[in-house]
């Protein structure tokens, strides 16, 4: 079965995945971009029993941002890793992986785009 890595900017958060990740999107609601700092973030998703926190830290940080989720983060660095839903579903954002490269994560839609300024046009697609 394919595991992925990743963690936080200092390391203290550490993840391992199981499986292949679902819902490859970028997304550019006010949200996203206030939670990474950044016009768009990128982001797969995993159900909860298939991530597994394997750092140093522990589980990261939660802040509520939603009704439905709660944006996760390392209380030691701020590094954004990423959302954990109440469905129970666990939102990555695809930069804190060890290889973002990799064609899995290659994100397959893009979400509130009416969100992102007029001139950012990232490319998003097969």
């Amino acid at each position: 079965m394919k595991t992925l890595e990743g963690g936080c900017l200092c390391g203290h958060i550490r993840f391992r995945t199981t499986g292949l990740p679902e819902f490859p999107h970028t997304c550019s609601c006010r949200m996203c971009q206030r939670h990474t700092g950044a016009l768009t973030a990128t982001w797969v998703e995993f159900p909860a029993e298939a991530v597994e926190w394997i750092g140093l830290g522990g589980r990261p940080a939660l802040f509520r941002s939603s009704e439905k989720s709660s944006r996760a983060f390392c209380s030691t660095c701020g590094g954004s890793i990423g959302a954990i839903d109440d469905e129970p579903v666990v939102a990555l954002l695809t930069g804190v992986f060890d290889k973002p490269h990799l064609k899995v994560l290659k994100p397959e839609t893009h979400s509130y785009k009416g969100s992102r300024p007029k001139w950012w046009h990232p490319d998003v697609g097969p």
